[in-house]
């Protein structure tokens, strides 16, 4: 099963959203295998967003960013990446079509309320970035196979 990285940025915690959006990605069948919140800071932005640092509306990111503690999460499931891709919309709020997380709460292209990695390879890198070895657990809800088929979750 494909792993993903979403951070749920400052603009839906200071909110009070996480757990509106969480739910989402829960009654999906997506699984929680690792959860924490933290303080990002620039050096770790700087890394993360290496392929903006270039640009001049950087430092709005790490002022948006860091504004408040972030929760960081992996969920793993059958084609996580573009699931949770597609369930999160477009970065900018005002494009993102209704029944997505950035349609349904954001209004914004910078505060667009959640990260969510681009590719299987992206979250590989990214899940090592804000997960030491042991906080993501190898678990699946007894529930399942009642989500997918169980040639999908032998994948």
């Amino acid at each position: 099963m494909e792993q993903t990285l979403v951070i749920f940025k400052p603009s839906s915690v200071e909110r009070h959203l996480v757990g509106e959006i969480l739910a989402r990605f829960e009654r999906k069948g997506l699984v929680i295998a690792g959860m924490k919140m933290m303080q990002l800071d620039e050096t770790l932005l700087r890394e993360h967003y290496a392929h903006l640092v270039h640009l001049p509306f950087f430092h709005e990111i790490v002022d948006s960013m860091t504004a408040s503690p972030v929760i960081v999460m992996c969920l793993r499931g059958v084609e996580a990446v573009s699931v949770v891709r597609a369930m999160t919309g477009s970065t900018n709020g005002r494009q993102a079509a209704p029944g997505t997380v950035r349609g349904d709460f954001a209004m914004s292209n910078q505060e667009n309320m959640i990260h969510a990695s681009a590719s299987p390879e992206d979250a590989e890198a990214e899940l090592k970035r804000f997960f030491a070895p042991g906080e993501i657990f190898d678990y699946y809800p007894a529930a399942m196979g009642f989500i997918n088929g169980v040639s999908e979750i032998n994948q």
